[in-house]
Parts: structure tokens; C-alpha cells; sequence
């Protein structure tokens, strides 16, 4: 008989998320899936259409059977983000008291908040089943950034809670080998072994298609428009290379988020919107025919010491689909970068460098570029394989 696993994430389908494509792979590999999570809300912070409080709070998706628990859409500022973060586990926490679902073991996708994996860790507890997780953002490090509070009235309850939490996890996965040393931190020495690292992959329609043809030179963005990016880079980038007197270099924005009136805010500041164009929310599955009219694909972050410790999910996309990319970044992210030798890199927050990045990489002949394309590719097999992380997660699961 098949073992059924029981995700509890408070961000599921419809909302993309790496953990849709790993429940839907788990159904195909033979295990019983059963996903708990949240309405549909993420990045807008409205509940999507169809979704509801009386709609659509059970279906089942590629196999996958999807049950949501209410919670408070996160909205569009910090007194309604908190009560979403809240809410889950409010909600989960009554779920908890009546569920009638037996399941094998429990699995973690673990997004902000991570006060989410209460729900998943009580549910262990109640029913003596392994309990992992799968952390993609770290706390308490992540609250402090978006907060920019230090306090330690707010910071130790967090860091009681993280340490509770792992205690109740049978294993725990980090996403770059920085996750693995900061989750250690929370975690009694004697059992770091139960800590590992795990990168995250491309689901397979990541790959790379016939080039587009299309003028000039355009630099490519796409995913979550948020805070966490740092964005706002780009108009200042784009600046310099007005000055610079380059004119065929161009900027395309694929998604959408919390922060895009900012970033368009400062579009608008710094007086070049003729370089900039918004292709808006896509379904990730459109994504790659969109960097097929790249010329690189760019990524950036706030300058948080958070981010030097991340491998963006973003990353492993862009080279699946055998992108050049040039980034501000540094950390993980810049070594990963360096060690495929796909790209170029500038410190977070110099606009000038990533300028002059941008122009040195306009000036790379056709070769050059498609080869860092084809080295990001080479790299994304070795190391971040759909297939070779999912058997090694089987190793834990069966």
C-alpha cells in the first residue's frame, strides 16, 4: 500500500510555488497526496477568483486532494500582512482538533511565515508520524528584515518558536549550505545531522526555446515584485546607461507583486520609462517563450546579509532555459554564478557596476553569450536535477 503524505503549507495551488510540482511528481512516483493549505492570495494579497470562504475549499488537482483552511488575505500593508501570518495557524489549529486525515507522514514547504509549520508539526506530534521540512526562508532572520525591528521582545518568542519547531521535525532541509549553518543555530548540536542541504529545481517545462528575434538588447526579469528583490536598481542602472549614451539596451518585467507601484515609482523617478516594458502576471509554464526574447535574464536582491545566504528559485529557472544572466547579488548566489561561469555579478545596490555588467554583456558577441547560456545549462543538470533531488527526497520518505 501506498504511503500518504500530507503537505501542510499555507501557500499551495493555485499560487506558484516549487512544492505544486513535487506533490504532483509524488502522485506519479505512487504515494497517496493530500495538501492542506491556505485561500489562494500570494503575491497580490487578494483571494483569487473562485476562491473563497464557501468556494472551492476542497479539490483535487493532478491527484493531488486539496483542502483549505480560512485565513486572512495578506493584503496590501504590514497590519494585514501580520494578520495572514496569524491566521493560518489560528485556523489550522481548530483544523487540527477535527481532521479525520490519517497520513503517513507529514512534509513542510516552509515560505513566510514559518509560524505556519506549527500546524504541520502538532499534527506529527498527535499522530506519532515523521514530520520534515523543507525551509525556503529563514526566521527569525527574514521578520527582522522586512520589520527592520532588532528588539529582542519581538526577536526571542520567534527564535522559542523556530526552536520548537525543528524540535518536532525528523528532518529539516536549507535550500543553499548558508540555510544548513543558519538552521543549526535553532537546533541542539547532537542532532545536526537531522540538517541538510537541498537546493531547489526547475520543474521540466524550464527548458530552453528557439531564440526570438527582437531589437536591441533586452534584460529580462521575471517572478515576485517584492521588497525582498531590490528592483529598484534597475531605473538607476538604466539611468547610468542613458548617460553612458548606449540606446538599444531595454528592460522587460515579467510578473507582479506587492511592491510593483514602488518600482514603477521609481521608473517614473528616475525618468526611464521608453527603457522599460511589463509583460505582467504569466503562468510559469509561458515563462520560458518569454526569456526566449532575452538577451539575459537578470536577478537582484534588497542588501540584506538574509540574501548573501540564498539560492534564489529564480536562479534555477533562468538556467534551465540556458539564460546568461547578470545579477546583483552576492553570496550564494554570486557563487553559483561564478562556478558555472553563466554570468556576471555586481555588489547589491551599485548601480553603476551593474550598469557597466549590463553593457560589457551587450558587447559580448552572439558566441560568447549563448556559451554562459550553455554552461548555466550544463550546471542546472549537474547539481539541481528534478530527478536526482527527488530520489534523494525518496530515500526519506518510502
Amino acid at each position: 500500500m501506498s504511503k500518504h503524505i500530507l503537505i501542510i503549507c499555507q501557500h499551495f495551488y493555485p499560487e506558484n510555488f516549487r512544492i505544486n510540482d513535487m506533490a504532483f511528481e509524488w502522485v506519479k512516483r505512487g504515494y497517496k497526496v493530500t495538501a492542506v493549505t491556505g485561500l489562494p492570495n500570494y503575491p497580490e494579497g487578494k483571494v483569487y477568483k473562485g476562491y473563497g470562504l464557501f468556494k472551492n475549499r476542497h479539490e483535487v488537482k493532478d491527484g493531488v486532494e486539496i483542502y483549505r483552511i480560512p485565513l486572512i488575505p495578506s493584503g496590501n500593508n504590514r497590519f494585514c500582512l501580520v494578520l495572514n501570518y496569524l491566521s493560518f495557524p489560528f485556523f489550522g489549529f481548530f483544523w487540527n482538533l477535527f481532521t479525520k486525515i490519517k497520513a503517513d507522514e507529514v512534509y513542510m514547504f516552509e515560505t513566510s511565515p514559518m509560524n505556519q509549520c506549527k500546524v504541520g508539526v502538532a499534527y506529527a506530534k498527535k499522530h506519532h508520524v515523521p514530520c520534515y521540512l523543507y525551509v525556503q526562508d529563514l526566521w527569525p532572520e527574514n521578520v527582522e528584515m522586512i520589520t527592520g525591528i532588532h528588539s529582542p521582545l519581538l526577536i526571542k518568542p520567534i527564535e522559542r518558536m523556530v526552536r520548537k519547531i525543528y524540535k518536532g521535525c525528523t528532518h529539516i532541509w536549507g535550500t543553499s549550505p548558508s540555510f544548513v549553518d543558519s538552521i543549526r543555530k535553532y537546533v541542539d548540536k547532537e542532532e545536526w545531522d537531522k540538517v541538510s542541504f537541498m537546493p531547489q529545481y526547475a520543474e521540466e517545462f524550464y527548458e530552453p526555446k528557439p531564440p526570438v528575434e527582437h531589437k536591441g538588447f533586452n534584460v529580462i526579469f521575471t517572478g515576485n515584485i517584492g521588497q525582498a528583490q531590490g528592483l529598484e536598481i534597475l531605473p538607476k542602472a538604466a539611468a547610468v546607461i542613458r548617460n553612458e549614451g548606449v540606446k538599444d539596451i531595454r528592460f522587460t518585467i515579467v510578473g507582479d507583486g506587492r511592491a510593483r507601484e514602488s518600482f514603477k515609482e521609481s521608473i517614473t523617478a528616475a525618468g526611464v520609462w521608453d527603457l522599460f516594458e511589463f509583460a505582467g502576471r504569466v503562468k510559469p509554464t509561458e515563462v520560458p517563450y518569454l526569456l526566449a526574447k532575452g538577451d539575459v535574464a537578470f536577478i537582484s536582491f534588497a542588501d540584506d546579509e538574509l540574501f548573501a545566504k540564498t539560492i534564489p528559485a529564480k536562479l534555477q529557472s533562468y538556467m534551465a532555459c540556458a539564460m546568461p544572466i547578470v545579477a546583483s547579488a552576492k553570496g550564494e548566489t554570486a557563487r553559483v554564478i561564478e562556478e558555472a561561469e553563466c554570468g556576471v555579478c555586481s555588489d547589491i545596490g551599485d548601480a553603476t557596476a551593474l550598469a557597466m555588467n549590463i553593457i560589457a554583456m551587450r558587447n559580448m558577441s552572439k558566441e560568447k553569450l549563448k556559451a554562459m547560456g550553455q554552461n548555466a545549462l550544463n550546471y542546472n543538470k549537474e547539481h539541481f536535477s528534478k530527478q536526482k533531488l527527488m530520489d534523494y527526497q525518496d530515500t526519506f520518505l518510502k
